[in-house]
C-alpha cells in the first residue's frame, strides 16, 4: 500500500510539459515503511490476558513469509533471459495452484479440467485484442471475469455430483474447451493459434523498433535495447498479482465463505443441515478458482506472445492437481512451494525429461503413503488461554 501511494506522489515528477520518473524514492520510502511496520509488529505489546484465537506460528513460518518475498523480488535482477522465463512460468503455476486449491483444497470438489479456465484466460487476451482491441491491462480483469463465468457454467451441472463422477464431468469439460479451440478455426485460429501482443509500460513498448506514433521503452529511458526488459516487467507485475492473490485467498479462508467451503468439504449433509446453501457455496468455489486460473492464462499469453490449444492439454490439469496435492490440501505455503519445485526442478533435470510423468506418479504415491496431508499441510486456528 505504501508503494502504491508513494509512486504517484514522489515517483512521478513534472518536467515542464512532460513527466520524469524517479523510482528510487518511492521504493526507498516503501522499504522504510515495511521495516518500521515489521519492527512494530514484532515488538508490540501482548493483548490482555484472556482467551485468544491464534495460529501456531513457528520460526519456519517467519522465515517463509519474510525472507521469501525479499528473495523473489531481488532474484530476477540476477537471472538471464532463459531463467527469467522459467521464473515467470513458475509464478503462473503458483497462480494456477492457488485457484485449484480453492476448488479442491478448500471446497473438496475434485476438478480434473481446471486447464479449461487457464485456456479461457489465455484466449480472452488473444481474442479480446483481435476483436475488441483490448490491451494487456484491460485483459487481466476481462480474462478473470470471463473465466469466473465459465466456472459458474461448469458449476451448475455438477451440483449433485460427488467424487469420481464430478472428476469425470470436469475432465470432459476441459477436453470440450480444448476441442472447441482446436476446431473452431475461423474464430480461434484452430491449431495454428493466435498471436498476442506484449504488455506495455504506460504506453511504452518493449519491442526493438517502434510503430508509427509509439514510443519505445529503451528509447524513453535512454537504455540499450534488451528483450530481458520485457520479461523483467512481466515478472514484477506477475509477482505483484501473485502476492495479492496470496493475501486474497488467505483472507477468504478466514471469512465465512471460506469456512463454508471447509464445512462443505468435511460433510455436505451436515453443512446443509446447518442452513448453509450448498448451491451458492459450490458455485462461489468454482467461480473464485476459475477467476484466479483465468488471470494465470492472461499472463501466460502475454509472456509467450502466442497461444494455441496444444498448450492446454490434460497433462496441465494433472500437473496443477499434483501441485495442490503435493503441497498440501488447503495450504497456501504448500501450493507455493510445490509450484516452484515442480516447475524449476524439471528444468534443472532436463536429462530425465522423458521420465517426468513417472516421477510425478511416484511422488504422488509416496506422498499418499508417508505424508498424506502434503509437504506443508494447512495450519488451523486453535484456542489458547493465557494465565497470569
Amino acid at each position: 500500500m505504501a508503494l502504491l501511494l508513494f509512486i504517484p506522489i514522489t515517483g512521478v515528477l513534472l518536467n515542464g510539459y512532460d513527466f520524469a520518473f524517479n523510482w528510487q524514492r518511492p521504493f526507498g520510502l516503501a522499504g522504510l515503511v515495511f521495516v518500521v511496520f515489521f519492527i512494530f509488529s514484532v515488538l508490540k505489546e501482548k493483548w490482555p490476558v484472556g482467551l485468544h484465537v491464534t495460529f501456531n506460528f513457528t520460526k519456519i513460518d517467519t522465515l517463509f513469509w519474510v525472507f521469501v518475498p525479499i528473495f523473489v523480488l531481488a532474484l530476477p535482477f540476477f537471472l538471464n533471459k532463459y531463467w527469467l522465463n522459467v521464473a515467470i512460468l513458475a509464478l503462473i503455476y503458483v497462480l494456477l495452484g492457488l485457484g485449484l486449491n480453492i476448488v479442491v483444497g478448500l471446497a473438496g470438489l475434485l476438478d480434473l479440467g481446471f486447464v479449461a479456465f487457464y485456456a479461457v484466460g489465455a484466449y480472452s487476451y488473444a481474442l479480446g485484442h483481435l476483436y475488441l482491441d483490448l490491451n494487456f491491462w484491460a485483459a487481466i480483469p476481462f480474462g478473470a471475469l470471463l473465466a469466473a463465468l465459465f466456472g459458474m457454467v461448469l458449476g451448475f451441472p455438477v451440483l449433485r455430483l460427488h467424487g469420481d463422477y464430478l472428476a469425470i464431468v470436469t475432465l470432459g469439460f476441459g477436453e470440450i474447451i480444448r476441442l472447441v479451440l482446436n476446431n473452431w478455426g475461423q474464430f480461434t485460429g484452430g491449431p495454428n493459434g493466435l498471436q498476442t501482443p506484449f504488455p506495455t509500460f504506460f504506453g511504452l513498448e518493449f519491442s526493438r523498433q517502434a510503430r508509427e506514433g509509439e514510443i519505445l521503452f529503451h528509447h524513453y529511458f535512454n537504455l540499450a535495447y534488451s528483450p530481458i526488459h520485457r520479461y523483467l516487467f512481466i515478472y514484477l507485475v506477475l509477482l505483484l498479482v501473485v502476492a495479492g492473490m496470496v493475501f486474497f485467498v488467505g483472507r477468504l479462508k478466514k471469512m465465512p465463505l471460506g469456512r463454508s467451503w471447509e464445512a462443505l468439504r468435511q460433510d455436505e449433509i451436515a453443512c446443509r443441515s446447518l442452513g448453509i446453501n450448498h448451491v451458492t457455496v459450490k458455485l462461489s468455489a468454482f467461480a473464485m478458482g476459475a477467476m484466479v486460473g483465468g488471470m494465470g492464462g492472461v499472463f501466460f499469453a502475454a509472456s509467450q506472445g502466442f497461444v494455441n490449444p496444444a498448450s492446454f492439454t490434460f497433462f496441465e490439469s494433472a500437473l496443477i492437481l499434483a501441485i495442490v496435492v503435493l503441497g498440501g490440501m488447503g495450504s497456501i505455503r504448500g501450493v507455493i512451494s510445490a509450484a516452484l519445485a515442480l516447475t524449476i526442478l524439471p528444468e534443472l533435470l532436463r536429462d530425465f525429461a522423458d521420465f517426468r510423468v513417472l516421477i510425478f506418479g511416484l511422488a504422488m504415491v509416496g506422498m499418499m503413503v508417508w505424508r498424506p496431508k502434503g509437504l506443508l499441510n494447512s495450519r488451523r486456528r486453535f484456542f489458547s488461554l493465557e494465565s497470569t
